[in-house]
């Protein structure tokens, strides 16, 4: 598949398989995410992996549709405001490159945004300074959903004088 195909097959994984993903593919997706865009080489991000335990206590409604991964993705905070925000956009870059990464080869992720409540962020022990910016399901798809329709990019495109 060439990266167009691989961008437009792409889906939120909401059925795994219980095939397990090894720690050897999953470091190597995280390699490839690491080649995001990152303003001054920040690399903002870091990769909790989530076990059994902790999972349990963050208790998502469908149990990360009990994907053979978890992985919490943070990203550090800046010296300031602008590079708070710099790092969450070059964190989600690696995120994309991740995701694309792993289905290249047929393994697909759910992100859920439930890191960054209260609760959830002590379960995880993020530290002060650092903003979770997905929890993921990592694993064979099961099945895999049809795209939903997407407005016509001419749509949301400006043209500027």
């Amino acid at each position: 598949m060439d990266i167009i195909d691989i961008i437009y097959s792409r889906r939120n994984i909401k059925n795994f398989k219980s095939d397990p993903v090894t720690i050897e593919q999953i470091s190597k997706w995280l390699e490839a995410g690491s080649m995001a865009p990152n303003h001054k080489m920040t690399e903002p991000w870091e990769v909790y992996m989530v076990g059994v335990e902790t999972r349990e206590k963050l208790n998502h409604k469908t149990n990360f549709f009990h994907a053979p991964v978890v992985l919490a993705i943070l990203s550090k905070h800046g010296a300031n405001e602008i590079e708070k925000i710099e790092n969450a956009h070059a964190t989600a870059c690696f995120v994309q490159n991740f995701n694309l990464a792993a289905w290249a080869e047929g393994v697909g992720t759910f992100w859920s945004s439930m890191g960054g409540a209260p609760k959830n962020r002590e379960i995880l022990s993020v530290p002060d300074g650092y903003d979770v910016i997905g929890i993921f399901g990592v694993g064979y798809p099961e099945e895999i959903n049809e795209p939903k329709e997407r407005t016509p990019i001419q749509e949301k495109i400006k043209y500027l004088s």
